[in-house]
């Protein structure tokens, strides 16, 4: 096989993968040889190679085959002597480079247009659009947090799918901390991480979605810390989400807290009705867009809207369940087989749980009075299920720390945060401490 027939077959392998796919892992090789059914191709890393081989094996085999060449197996192996000679003089100028490079696949939904915004919002959709319009940022990272389906992902792959079309020169990573994790640890095993450091430490822009599940993981905290700090010195973009603000995650160094807070911390906060609303309206319009039978009476959105406050994708998947009952039925939908429809989400959202309760149902298993959650008692017999009030009340409510520590007696934000620490300290060591908080919250949701 000729170097000819290669270029001839990437042709057709381009088509079959992708534009994207090829542009990331196929354009970086180069034709080593073909011998005895073995294509041989050379990678400019041992990651690349390997990745090529376990995804991209059969179209590539495939599409040689139909150059005339028969290969019934590739292998593709890290080393420049197999480059082109213009390449080799000038690895730094000239060498092919992946242009996006990311772990999971970017859902095409998830772009600046389809995002509603909102006053709830607006803070951190400005601030994505400043990441993603590629030009100077006076902030470094972007830290955006909040609870479950409030449209952190969605940002974050805007920000991508905005820079992939804005200016494809640019390298970018999008991918998730237990991806990040999983990725180090393979290269620890496979004595690979050279290639590891080489992947994460010279893209433009790296997005890393749920941070907080580095939590307690020392290792790749180190290696996270080393590869952050190596982009921001080089003036690398950096985008970071979690569940929780940085002072708020648990079981993880404070340099690395530390490091995260010094750029812009946005917080997106429960959609309001307006925003709500906005974000249904957005979607019922894309489904009749798709099927213009798709018809929705009068005040079923608003009813939606004003009932369902759970999070935005909660209100996306009604939106979803609606139009597949309006495509059996072909019919409108009415307020009437919406409330049926949606029996079960509509129930969910009118149990809205307190801290008032939480506080009640503590007190009953750990036999104390409602007056010790709020009293300035210390001792280990009181001040443990308050801590375990308080942490349940953060996770089970939308309340802030202040909001709490309100309700517990007027206490500091601060003893509230530590509250929180404690108890998923203790769960992590103490069996009993992990059985109550879980019998607990099973009460409080049942």
């Amino acid at each position: 096989m000729s170097m000819d027939a290669w270029e001839t077959a990437k042709g057709g392998i381009r088509k079959d993968v992708g534009t994207h796919n090829y542009t990331t892992w196929i354009e970086p090789l180069s034709f080593r040889s073909l011998d005895e059914g073995t294509l041989s191709l050379a990678s400019p890393t041992e990651f690349i190679g390997k990745w090529v081989m376990q995804n991209f094996e059969e179209p590539i085999l495939r599409h040689v085959g139909a150059t005339g060449m028969s290969a019934a197996r590739l292998v593709c192996a890290a080393g420049a002597r197999a480059m082109p000679a213009a390449v080799r003089a000038t690895p730094d100028e000239t060498a092919p480079r992946a242009r996006l490079r990311q772990e999971n696949t970017l859902d095409k939904r998830f772009n600046f247009d389809s995002f509603v915004v909102g006053k709830s919002n607006e803070m951190a959709h400005a601030a994505a659009r400043r990441v993603a319009s590629g030009g100077a940022v006076s902030f470094n990272p972007l830290f955006l947090h909040s609870r479950v389906g409030l449209g952190k992902t969605h940002l974050m792959q805007a920000i991508a799918w905005e820079l992939q079309e804005t200016q494809p020169e640019k390298k970018v990573m999008y991918l998730s901390a237990e991806q990040f994790m999983y990725r180090f640890v393979q290269s620890l095993r496979e004595k690979a991480t050279m290639d590891f450091k080489e992947l994460f430490r010279t893209v433009d822009v790296l997005l890393v979605d749920d941070v907080q599940f580095i939590s307690g993981k020392n290792n790749t905290q180190e290696e996270f810390f080393h590869t952050f700090n190596a982009l921001v010195d080089q003036g690398k973009q950096v985008v970071i989400s979690a569940d929780r603000s940085p002072a708020e995650i648990s079981d993880v160094e404070e340099r690395i807290t530390s490091r995260l807070q010094q750029g812009l911390v946005v917080d997106l906060h429960p959609a309001d009705y307006e925003l709500r609303l906005g974000v249904l309206q957005q979607r019922v319009d894309g489904f009749a867009a798709q099927n213009p039978e798709f018809e929705i009476a009068d005040g079923v959105l608003e009813f939606l809207a004003s009932r369902i406050t759970a999070s935005i994708r909660v209100l996306e998947g009604a939106v979803m369940r609606l139009f597949a009952y309006a495509d059996l039925v072909k019919q409108e939908v009415t307020l009437e087989q919406a409330q049926d429809v949606l029996s079960d989400l509509l129930r969910a959202s009118e149990r809205k749980l307190t801290i008032e309760q939480i506080m009640k149902v503590t007190c009953e298993h750990y036999a104390l009075r409602m007056s010790d959650m709020t009293s300035a008692r210390r001792s280990r017999t009181v001040a443990r299920p308050r801590q375990m009030a308080m942490f349940l009340a953060k996770k089970l409510t939308p309340r802030s720390y202040p909001e709490i520590g309100r309700k517990f007696g007027g206490r500091d934000h601060t003893t509230v945060l530590y509250a929180v620490r404690k108890i998923e300290e203790l769960m992590a060591s103490e069996p009993q401490i992990a059985e109550d908080a879980q019998l607990l919250q099973r009460k409080l949701e049942g």
